[in-house]
């Protein structure tokens, strides 16, 4: 017993009578009696009962509504009534009425073999194809492949052998396997059919071969040793082919030859092998002679000896293969003993070998007692045996089933031509080591020709070819059984001969469409119908199924193309030449695809109870069908022998159910192709189901040639409840739940437990079989449902009096149309689902949708997870149940166990019933959840999604808020923004509602920071904001204003983003609307602060000015001042602005001030010739808006020098939020404001001439700056900048009397240097005849300055000469000249204090004669001495100071000769001075 609640016995399906409130999905009945049906058991007592013609006089009269039923009662596709309550369908048994054939076929590139090749030593000289053997199959299952934690779970080989070449393939159905196909081709030998063998020990896999010279052995590694762990996690797996490539073939330990005596019986087909208990390989022949030969090989570890042991019934004869003999002595041997089906069953240390002969006798051999233990005439259980005993045995099969618990059971068919006997027998053993056969059953069957059949301890599986070459499969339970009836398999047909094309389709796409439906064709048919179809065309056929697809339409066209013999053709005649071609490929299609589909072998795996197709192309599932299917698909003649007890305990509901399903018949076996596209195109298109079966219905009656109608009239008045039993057929196909899956494992098993349960069924051929179980089903109850319309609408037309003669029924049958329209769309939409292909994504739109559904907070939903390519040729719904459904579904399954895990055996026929069940109430549309919705979105299937959402709104009012959303989010991809505005703004109706909404709304910490519905709000604004649509951002938050109400907060919120929205779109005043809207004071200043910015980057300053800014003026002036000393000058001007801003409100001082701090700034800051420039336009704007200024109030305040822009280590580029700390004030006035501009020219000026200084002006006081003057030459500039500030020009005169040295000993580059600074000051024009050199240039300068800058005590003619004397440079006569005629005395004291006392004794000797009268005028003594002039003096001092300097060296007598000289001219002096006092006294005393 398993854990998902199944009955380990075969379920009997029946219609309860009392209902489940609510059912469980694995209950054993499903159709249960409504208690509340106005139908009761004394209802139909007294009704009338009409004849068939008389219903079918009453068709042509249309029925007339009843006076209470509206007009919407007719049209409305909602559910009506109760739906979902009825018993939901169970999963089958062990075994089942019938299965259904599911096509396990790769749709995805060809199967890849890896070829190898088998050289056979000594057999090169055989004749190669002397046995043309057929095309056989047969398959291995692991012993533990039913166990629920094995690692070889669900896993299975399978094969094909054709002539010399034996295909292997090892599929599972949890994991993808790698490298599991390889291809073995046996040179010079052709592999008898059926001949592998498989076997499994510890630790390896060993396959036994056979072909008509050799026997094989290969080992290869169990899959249990190829892991290391049992824990299956991994999506894909090796398989244990991976490494067949290093087994060596020709090893003699595992290869040898079929020796020649006793030799193999020719044309013989018929073999066994197995492993012994040690190790040793055994291959059992058909003798030649007749007879069994047993071929041993010793084990693969151990050297032995081959051997050879014949089992004869005259004899026994072994013989070493070192000693064959050429000839043996026989006695005379009959070959009707030659067996031609053998069989093994291993006991112990024995093996019993089976064989059946040609004389239709069983022989039971002992291998190891070498003797014949049983001999059984099969003719004796065979009713008509006359012929056969006369004839030798062909055809004749035989199977082994062994039980533990009870025994072994023997399957034998007896053919004979046009019939066939199956007969089971059970081993018997007595005492005396004798055995005998107990029969326990015979069966018949009519078919032709049996292809295989398999044998279990229960059931008989038989595989036919009819005489139709239709593929046949039954399966009977050979002791439990009515008459012998065997329950079908309903095979899966091949596709259409023919594609009715009508006229308004285009053949091209008709005929792709149907090539490459997915379950229509296999990848190999279509590479092979192509090739062979571009015959003599090299074409790679290894191709994806897209790539195929356009291949195949090239490859059409071009022999389209080529076979157009004229330049002009009629619409009518392309079209008709198009249909030609297209429909000679399809037919090449159709052979192969009929070819690879021809049977070769049941595969039956006991375990499991999972039976398998083997084909010549492909692997096909058999799954079982639910008791509403089985009755819709059986025959009709088996319909007519149908035991109504397995249907339901009460008989009248189960002749109702039955006569009902034979009405649908008949209405199905009526329906026209026609008629089917018009109810499939209906509902394609969105139009009333109801009206396409009223539509059909009437082209029913029109058609009607074989009086079908008649027959269906008469098949309903043998219904008694006809209301009733629609009901419960509809009950038991509908899906409906209330109750959601859960979703995750559950946490309370152990880690290792859930990590194996998460692979099982996860290989992409489990999913396919899975969505192939839902398509059909889909596809059968679509039929169903169309022909219950039909019905339905007939019931309607026949009227009320004719069904029971009440009028109050009449509604019921509305109702009952209202509910089955809804499940006729269903199942379309489901089985639209599994046949719409998913589409390649490629890596970038993955990521950008995960981008999205992180901003949605959605990324931990499995359902929404995208984690590769998507696997073209998928269908939508394969894609659901590989990437989200299964987990959901298998942890379902094993979330409440009833046995311990350990012990849960597997069973395919319940686990795929249960899986596709609950697969189904997964897709269902009508069901809570969504997921499928949330997997398509996820997986960036938008086209698909969008489809199914169109498919499914009209009508289904389940999840429609979800659907919009989801909707909404396909229109964003396909750039239809406003489509997904509205989408969006249409689902937010239903937030609250719905629990895929509810999801996306919960915040990851789980706080409600506002009503569901903002919270919604929020998560598509994020969404669209991401998305990049600002416009659809600013109408949804308007449009959510209003939600908001007098949630300020969100409010605020809200108002924020259509700020920033309406401002990235440049919408600048409806930005600065929003702003001011916003309730919030930190919001608003964030988003003031980002107008700012923004608008300042962009350059539109005119708006930023012209904002009013009600109250918000001082924040708007306070974020400028902030960024303006935040942002570097040379990226943002936002004093400019600034200054712009105080001048359009004409706040002029404000706007001085701005300006005069940015030029300071730019001093500082931008130290480049623009800056200085700037700095100079900054400071007369700002002296301008203090001249507009009345005087009182011109004047501004200058931070001090140790301000924050004067901090050491500050960088330009400070933060916003500094401040200015530590401030002195300064008061500027308009005077200062002119000295500063004054000194900006200045500061342009040098920069101008000498770019260098740039760096050093820009910040420069007017000091540094006449230095820097001095320094470049400028002395013009330099005057007039100290007159400005009222400073010395002792700096200028030094400078210019430096320069006049440079020059004067400097060479002709310093005279070239120098023309360029002398041309920058205004010189004096002078008349010269001879040509002036730069250094008179400069002489001349320094002489104009100390003509034209005289000042109080002759201080620059002191400096020059004193700058000229520190450098040892004489003094120019016109410099002393003109020193003597304003300061003689002090010019002797510079000529003493360089100690130059020859000149200062000249000096002397010339001011004591100036004195004296004599040159007196170049002294500027206005009068000389004399009684009669004004007094006159002599520096005595600094004469006595030369006389003492020359006294001290009195060895010298030049310096006596000076010294001499002076004290002569005092005597003269004095002398003179006396007469001239004498004079004075005596004109005194007159």
């Amino acid at each position: 017993m398993g854990p998902y609640c199944i009955d380990s016995q075969p379920a009997t399906r029946r219609f309860p009578q009392i209902e489940s409130a609510s059912p469980a999905p694995f209950s054993s009945g499903f159709l249960a009696a409504h208690p509340h049906s106005p139908s009761g058991s004394t209802a139909t007592k007294g009704r009338s009962r009409l004849s068939a013609r008389e219903l079918l006089h009453l068709l042509a009269i249309p029925p007339a509504p009843p006076p209470e039923m509206t007009a919407a009662a007719g049209t409305s596709l909602c559910p009506v009534g109760h739906r979902g309550d009825g018993g939901k369908m169970a999963a089958a048994g062990s075994l089942d009425r019938s299965f259904v054939e599911l096509s396990g076929a790769e749709r995805e590139r060809p199967r890849h073999f890896r070829e190898f090749t088998v050289c056979s030593i000594g057999t090169a000289n055989a004749v190669a194809g002397a046995s043309k053997y057929s095309e056989s199959a047969g398959g291995f299952y692991y012993g533990e492949s039913g166990k629920l934690f094995s690692v070889t779970r669900n896993r299975f080989i399978h094969w094909k052998t054709s002539g010399d070449t034996l295909e292997l393939v090892e599929e599972s159905l949890d994991v993808n396997l790698l490298n599991n196909a390889v291809r073995l081709k046996f040179q010079n030998c052709n592999v008898l059919p059926g001949g592998v063998y498989v076997s499994e020990t510890q630790n390896h896999v060993i396959i036994l071969i056979l072909t008509n010279q050799t026997v094989h052995r290969l080992l290869l590694p169990h899959p249990s040793r190829m892991y290391r762990s049992e824990l299956v996690v991994e999506s894909q797996m090796q398989s244990i082919f991976t490494d067949i490539g290093k087994v060596d073939f020709t090893d003699p330990c595992n290869y040898q030859l079929i020796p020649a005596v006793p030799g193999i019986s020719p044309n013989s087909t018929t073999s066994t092998a197995w492993l012994s208990s040690d190790g040793e390989a055994l291959f059992a022949l058909p003798c030649a002679s007749g007879g069994i030969f047993v071929l041993k090989l010793p084990p693969y570890d151990i050297p032995g000896v081959v051997s050879v042991v014949e089992l004869k019934q005259s004899s026994v004869m072994q013989r070493l293969l070192t000693g064959w003999m050429p000839t043996a002595i026989r006695g005379d041997q009959s070959p009707s003993d030659r067996p031609l089906s053998l069989a093994v069953h291993c006991v112990e240390h024995d093996a019993f070998i089976f064989a059946l002969c040609q004389d239709h006798k069983l022989r039971m051999w002992s291998y190891k007692e070498q003797m014949c233990l049983m001999v059984a005439d099969m003719l004796e259980y065979v009713p008509v045996k006359k012929d056969l005993r006369l004839t030798s045995g062909t055809g004749h099969k035989l199977r082994l089933a062994y039980s533990p618990a009870m025994g072994l059971y023997l399957g034998i068919y007896m053919h004979a031509p046009k019939r066939g006997q199956f007969c089971i027998f059970q081993l018997v053993s007595t005492e005396s080591n004798r055995y005998s056969l107990d029969h326990i059953s015979s069966l018949f069957t009519s078919q032709e020709t049996l292809i295989d059949f398999a044998l279990t301890s229960t059931d008989i599986w038989a595989l036919w070819h009819d005489a139709e070459n239709q593929t046949v499969v039954k399966y009977i339970n050979f002791e439990h059984n009515v008459a012998g009836q065997w329950n079908p398999v309903f095979m899966q047909p091949l596709p259409e001969e023919e594609i009715v094309i009508r006229a308004d389709q285009d053949p091209r796409e008709m005929y792709l469409q149907s090539l490459f439906t997915p379950g229509q064709f296999t990848n190999e048919a279509l590479c092979k119908a192509l090739q062979i179809f571009c015959r003599g065309t090299e074409r790679n056929l290894d191709l994806s199924w897209s790539e195929l697809k356009k291949e195949v339409t090239l490859a059409v066209e071009s022999e389209l193309q080529g076979s157009v013999t004229e330049y002009e053709f009629s619409q009518e005649a392309f079209r008709n030449l198009q249909q030609e071609f297209w429909c000679k490929f399809y037919a090449c299609c159709l052979q192969y695809q009929e070819a690879l589909s021809h049977p070769l072998a049941l595969h039956l795996n006991p375990h499991t109870n999972m039976v398998c197709l083997l084909k010549k192309g492909y692997l096909s599932f058999l799954v079982s069908s639910s008791l509403v299917d089985h009755l819709y698909l059986l025959p009709y003649e088996n319909l007519l022998t149908e035991d109504e007890t397995t249907i339901s305990d009460d008989v009248d509901i189960a002749r109702d159910v039955l006569c009902l399903i034979k009405c649908l018949r008949l209405i199905g076996e009526s329906v026209t192709m026609d008629m089917s596209v018009t109810m499939e195109t209906s509902c394609y298109n969105l139009q009333s189901p109801e009206k396409a079966a009223e539509q059909i219905l009437e082209d029913m009656i029109t058609i009607d040639v074989e009086n079908m109608m008649e027959d269906i009239c008469s098949k309903l008045q043998e219904i008694r409840n006809p209301i009733h039993a629609i009901g419960l057929l509809l009950r038991e196909m509908d899906y409906e739940t209330e109750v959601e899956m859960e979703k995750g494992f559950n946490p309370a098993q152990p880690l290792n437990i859930r990590m194996n349960l998460s692979q099982l069924y996860g290989s992409s051929t489990a999913g396919y079989i899975v969505c192939r179980a839902v398509h059909k089903i889909a596809s059968t109850r679509f039929l169903i449902c169309r022909d219950l319309l039909v019905l339905q609408q007939l019931l309607v037309r026949l009227g009320d009096a004719v069904i029971w003669g009440a009028g109050q029924l009449f509604q019921a049958q509305q109702d009952l149309l209202h509910r089955t329209a809804p499940l006729l769309l269903s199942y379309h939409l489901i089985k639209w689902g599994s046949e719409c292909l998913a589409t390649d994504v490629p890596l970038d739109t993955l990521e950008s949708n995960l981008q999205h559904l992180s901003v949605l907070e959605l990324t931990d939903s499995g359902a929404l997870m995208a984690n590769r390519f998507v696997s073209s040729p998928q269908t939508i719904v394969e894609l659901f149940f590989q990437e989200v459904a299964r987990k959901h579904i298998i942890s379902h399954l094993f979330s409440q166990p009833k046995a311990p895990l350990n012990q849960t055996g597997l069973n395919w026929p319940e686990m795929i019933t249960a899986i596709t069940s609950y697969l189904l109430q997964l897709l269902w549309p009508s069901n809570p959840g969504c997921l499928f919705l949330e997997c398509l979105m996820g997986n960036c299937q938008y086209v698909q999604l969008q489809e199914y959402i169109q498919l499914l709104q009209p009508w289904c009012q389940v999840n429609v808020g979800s659907c919009r959303f989801m909707l909404g989010r396909c229109y964003l991809v396909t750039g239809e923004g406003q489509k997904a505005l509205e989408c969006f703004c249409q689902a937010a109706s239903e937030v609250g509602k719905e629990e895929f909404l509810d999801r996306l709304i919960r915040s990851e910490d789980g706080e409600i920071v506002s009503t569901p519905r903002l919270q919604y709000y929020d998560k598509v604004l994020r969404l669209l904001d991401v998305v990049g649509l600002p416009e659809l951002v600013i109408q949804l938050a308007t449009s959510a204003i209003t939600e908001a109400g007098d949630d300020w907060k969100s409010q605020a919120t809200l108002r924020t983003c259509i700020f920033k929205h309406h401002l990235d779109l440049g919408h600048n005043s409806q930005a600065y609307e929003a702003l001011t809207q916003i309730s919030d004071s930190s919001r608003q200043l964030d988003c003031l602060r980002q107008l700012v910015v923004v608008l300042c980057e962009r350059s539109q300053l005119q708006d930023l000015v012209e904002f009013p800014y009600v109250n918000l003026h001082n924040e708007v002036v306070g974020i400028i001042e902030s960024r303006a000393r935040a942002v570097d000058l040379m990226t943002h001007n936002y004093y400019e602005l600034l200054y712009a801003f105080h001048i359009y409100r004409h706040n002029y001082r404000k706007a001085g001030t701005v300006m005069f701090e940015y030029g300071m700034r730019l001093g500082r800051e931008v130290r480049t010739l623009w800056g200085l420039e700037k700095q100079g336009n900054c400071y007369l704007a700002a002296l301008n808006c203090l001249r507009l200024i009345r005087p009182e109030y011109a004047w501004i305040v200058q931070p001090a020098s140790g301000a924050v822009y004067d901090r050491p280590g500050t960088s330009p580029k400070r933060n916003h939020d500094l401040a200015f700390t530590n401030r002195q004030i300064e008061i500027l006035e308009l005077e200062d404001l002119e000295k500063e501009c004054s000194l900006a020219r200045i500061r342009l000026t040098l920069a101008q001439h000498d770019p260098s200084a740039v760096a050093v002006a820009g910040s420069a006081s007017a000091e540094e700056m006449v230095t820097l003057l001095v320094q470049a030459g400028l002395f013009d500039t330099a005057i007039s900048l100290c007159q400005t500030f009222k400073l010395p020009l002792t700096p200028v005169f030094e400078g210019l009397a430096f320069k006049c040295i440079k020059l004067q000993f400097g060479g002709e580059a310093a005279q070239g240097e120098a023309w360029a600074w002398l041309a920058a000051n205004q010189l004096s024009s002078v008349i010269t005849t001879k040509e002036s050199s730069a250094t008179d240039e400069a002489w001349r300068l320094l002489s104009t300055y100390l003509e034209r800058y005289k000042v109080q005590n002759n201080l620059y003619h002191h400096c020059v000469i004193n700058k000229l004397l520190s450098h040892g440079v004489p003094l120019p006569n016109w410099l002393i000249n003109s020193y003597k005629k304003v300061d003689a005395a002090e010019l002797l004291r510079l000529y003493l204090n360089y100690d130059l006392l020859e000149e200062a004794v000249d000096l002397v000797s010339e001011y004591v004669d100036a004195v004296l009268g004599k040159g007196h005028q170049y002294f500027g003594i206005e009068f000389p001495l004399s009684a009669t002039a004004p007094l006159v003096w002599l520096p005595y001092s600094s004469i006595d100071q030369l006389l003492h300097a020359l006294g001290e060296n009195s060895a010298n007598s030049h310096n006596i000769a000076l010294s001499q000289k002076i004290l002569d001219k005092l005597e003269d002096y004095q002398q003179k001075v006396d007469k001239a006092t004498r004079d004075l006294l005596y004109r005194r005393t007159l």
